[in-house]
């Protein structure tokens, strides 16, 4: 299929298990990628996973003005502009109790999660607005719409690009560029990997990760994990024109996680 024929996606944390299959998807139904983050060499790997010489790479610091322009500007010069942004580049931060999360770690995680993304829109709006509009797809998380136990950053910056992602949309809305966000549940990544393990290092005892996935899985109505695919076979819709009447939405992909409490 052909969704995003002579569309130019810019995918920011696109070495990650997320943007690589935005990557993959986005590609195989036609539109020209350019993947953004910080590890050159996953990079590397990410755009030849994508199988495609449509996409290719910037290495960039997204919480950074000057590297978030050239970002942009990388994908007018090579594609001839931007049509797509998927503002996808996220940390977990430290799990932590409020009164004992270290500030170093929480401004880092406000920086890129939410910094991060408000700069990819500063800079791409008046590109995509050149072109007739587009579709700003960012990645939240059920955690934008409850909290959870010492994970007070996190929690705040998903909640904050869900209020951050209502205004662009309105402001937006005269130009032909719809924003939504896309609220993942946990999904097979690096990302959980690594909660998995602060949290059992945290319960402690002869508690294991595998134990502690276990537990993260029964609290989801379907049981399970979501694959990175599932999420980003919803950010092709968000993205392709199928949406076209689709701004200002809170999407969750979260195998019921929204609905209640399994009990």
């Amino acid at each position: 299929m052909t969704r995003l024929t002579g569309k130019v996606a810019v995918i920011t944390g696109g070495a990650g298990g997320i943007g690589r299959a935005a990557a993959r998807i986005f590609t195989a139904e036609g539109a020209q990628v350019l993947l953004v983050d910080l590890n050159e060499a996953a990079l590397q790997e990410a755009v030849q996973g994508a199988g495609s010489n449509q996409a290719s790479y910037m290495v960039a610091d997204t919480t950074q003005p000057e590297p978030v322009q050239q970002y942009v500007n990388t994908a007018v010069e090579r594609y001839g502009g931007v049509d797509i942004v998927l503002a996808n580049a996220g940390v977990e931060g430290v799990v932590s109790p409020l009164q004992n999360y270290p500030i170093d770690e929480f401004d880092k995680v406000m920086a890129v999660n939410v910094r991060g993304v408000w700069l990819a829109l500063k800079y791409a709006i008046p590109v995509m607005r050149s072109r007739g509009g587009g579709s700003i797809v960012i990645t939240s998380s059920t955690a934008g719409i409850r909290g959870s136990n010492g994970m007070s950053a996190y929690n705040t910056s998903k909640h904050a690009v869900i209020g951050m992602m209502r205004s662009a949309a309105l402001e937006c809305a005269a130009y032909g560029i719809r924003v939504n966000t896309v609220n993942p549940a946990p999904i097979e990544t690096r990302m959980m990997r690594s909660l998995e393990e602060m949290r059992t290092t945290i319960v402690g005892g002869d508690t294991t990760v595998e134990q502690t996935k276990s537990s993260f899985a029964r609290r989801i109505p379907l049981q399970r994990y979501g694959d990175p695919e599932e999420v980003a076979r919803l950010m092709l819709f968000l993205a392709s024109d199928e949406s076209s009447f689709c701004t200002g939405g809170v999407y969750m992909v979260d195998g019921g996680t929204s609905a209640g409490t399994v009990v």
